[in-house]
């Protein structure tokens, strides 16, 4: 499906690794110039190298989106080497996995920095630049933590859903301007990290590993297609609704990607 997206300029938050990298990979085959944010040095440089090689036209910004200095120096730093920014796709996203009463106050602010502060810096960061050139579309990775809440992420599921409802109000807002904002809610996605974190379970720690396994196998009969998600079954949305050819009509919407875990 042809969607015009070459030559564009794409910033992917979280873009090191799991969603991101193959939101990364996804847009550099489709000749989009794609700058990769994380807050891992060696993750970001290891996918940076990894899309040079297969060709891609890619930047590494080592950035905190929690921090609004770090997060201007990376848009500059974009629009000093690409000239424009097209697009934007907030995924960078931190959890803990706790119920609310064993919580404490402190264990609260790294994840709502990361998920809703960081999507809220960045946005505000490209906001004006995109309303000069009156297009641009903005992608927010949320959850369906947002949708139905997780009583052991309640957390993440809250800054997640503030995600949903600002993404609702600024695609009012911008509208006008030609600026798309969606939405997209992944369920449990099996990446590379995971895959990688499993293995060594099963290496190191077997008894582990068995109860592990026995929890997926439960939490699998929640999903009617009998599958989790892949990291690219999220990333193909993302692509998709970044493309004014194949998406332009599409603004506001919260679109989940989950194999029928969580029908809203």
């Amino acid at each position: 499906m042809e969607l015009e997206l070459k030559g564009k300029v794409a910033i992917v938050t979280g873009g090191g690794w799991g969603m991101g990298k193959a939101t990364v990979s996804g847009f550099a085959n489709e000749g989009v110039r794609v700058v990769i944010v994380d807050f891992d040095e060696g993750r970001g440089n290891a996918a940076l190298k990894e899309m040079k090689e297969k060709g891609g036209e890619v930047l590494f910004a080592k950035v905190d989106v929690a921090n609004w200095e770090m997060v201007k120096q990376a848009v500059a730093t974009t629009l000093e080497r690409f000239g424009q920014i097209d697009i934007l796709v907030n995924n960078a996203g931190a959890w803990q996995t706790e119920f609310f009463v064993k919580q404490k106050r402190e264990d609260w602010f790294f994840q709502v920095d990361v998920c809703f502060y960081g999507t809220l810096n960045f946005i505000k960061a490209v906001i004006d630049h995109m309303i000069s050139r009156k297009t641009g579309s903005i992608i927010n990775v949320a959850s369906d933590a947002a949708r139905i809440g997780e009583p052991n992420q309640p957390i993440y599921s809250g800054a997640k859903g503030a995600v949903v409802a600002f993404s609702k109000a600024l695609a009012k807002e911008v509208g006008t301007h030609g600026i798309r904002v969606n939405v997209v809610c992944p369920s449990l996605t099996v990446g590379e990290r995971r895959s990688e974190m499993v293995e060594k379970m099963k290496q190191e720690n077997p008894e582990k590993y068995a109860e592990y396994e026995d929890q997926m196998k439960k939490a699998l009969r929640l999903y009617p297609l009998r599958k989790f998600g892949r990291p690219e079954d999220v990333a193909n949305m993302i692509i998709f609704l970044a493309s004014d050819l194949r998406a332009g009509h599409i603004t506001g919407q919260t679109i989940s990607i989950n194999g029928g875990y969580c029908m809203v």
